[in-house]
């Protein structure tokens, strides 16, 4: 009897025109990496020249691309913009590098802007407007009020990252919408909830558990100064316990909290992570998909997982599989004084 195998399978489309029959039988491989929105999501690609009749892409085209198993379908994972072309040899191998196209072109053009006494859901529609985006923005983050933001000689890019960071944010542009919401909301680009997927041991080829000290940091102490009272004061966000004091000194008593909320969030989630190699690869993990783990220990098994990264590779002899890297979610929020 016949023992039946899974079979990768992907397209590639450029500006349009399909190309996945012309490049799968010079595929090396194909490797995409997603990320929760620090970084763009990154696609390499690198074929076999070895008769010298593929022709360099230029820089600047559009690669689409969609991953799966044959039979099961396929995933659409977006488009890319490329960016970097490299010829070697021998063996003659052309190496392609795009990344996400939501966060390209005029998107990282420095500007000069300020708004004031505003809220976080104006500035971020302000942004997507000029870029001509959706919005998916948490209700809860949008109606946040803003007294004051410059953007000083700093790309949209570099803003956007800049306020994911102060409120604790997956803050990036995915499928033509700019998305804001809490980290571990669990949400696709769209504002769609993911599912939330199991992964037992037997799913994997190999997994990494790191754990840190969970009680390292009870608490963040933020400072900000007080103009009317002409002195510097704190808010702590937590217990004092062991606290966590941030260098910097913030505009205001509400900013302030902001950031020791974030920065705490922040530690609760890096106090254990996991990353496991998945033998099968699964295109319909993304960042920020809740995760539940069986097979290994209890320590491992008892905690609810979130997806930071994943990274999908397709080789050329058949191969798919999927690495996926995740952090403990955070807990309940602790009191603040």
């Amino acid at each position: 009897m016949a023992v039946s195998y899974p079979v990768p399978a992907w397209r590639v489309v450029l500006d349009g025109r399909d190309l996945t029959d012309r490049i799968a039988p010079r595929l090396l491989d194909l490797t995409l990496t997603e990320s929760r929105g620090e970084e763009a999501d990154q696609l390499d690609l690198r074929i076999h020249d070895h008769d010298g009749r593929m022709a360099l892409p230029r820089r600047g085209v559009t690669l689409q691309v969609a991953l799966g198993w044959r039979g099961s379908g396929l995933v659409n994972k977006g488009s890319f913009i490329v960016d970097d072309v490299e010829h070697s040899g021998s063996p003659d191998i052309i190496s392609i590098r795009a990344r996400s196209a939501d966060l390209t072109g005029a998107m990282r053009n420095r500007r000069e802007r300020s708004w004031h006494a505003t809220t976080l859901g104006e500035i971020l529609g302000a942004i997507a407007g000029d870029h001509s985006l959706k919005t998916a923005i948490a209700p809860a983050l949008s109606a946040i009020q803003v007294p004051h933001l410059d953007q000083a000689n700093e790309s949209d890019v570099n803003l956007l990252t800049r306020l994911g960071k102060r409120f604790d944010a997956v803050a990036t542009v995915k499928a033509g919408t700019l998305v804001f919401s809490p980290i571990g909301s669990g949400t696709t680009p769209s504002g769609i909830t993911l599912p939330a997927a199991t992964i037992t041991r037997a799913s994997g080829d190999q997994h990494r558990y790191i754990a840190g000290d969970r009680d390292k940091y009870t608490g963040v102490r933020a400072y900000w100064n007080d103009h009317k009272a002409a002195r510097r004061k704190s808010v702590l966000v937590g217990k004092s316990t062991n606290e966590k004091k941030m260098q910097s000194t913030f505009a205001t008593e509400a900013e302030a909290r902001q950031r020791a909320t974030a920065e705490l969030q922040r530690s609760d989630r890096g106090a254990a992570t996991l990353s496991i190699s998945l033998a099968l690869g699964r295109a319909d993990m993304y960042p920020e998909q809740s995760i539940n783990v069986s097979g290994f220990k209890p320590e491992i098994d008892g905690d609810d997982w979130l997806v930071s990264r994943t990274t999908h590779t397709i080789t050329g002899d058949g191969g798919f599989t999927t690495s996926v890297e995740m952090e403990i979610a955070a807990g309940a929020a602790r009191p603040s004084k």
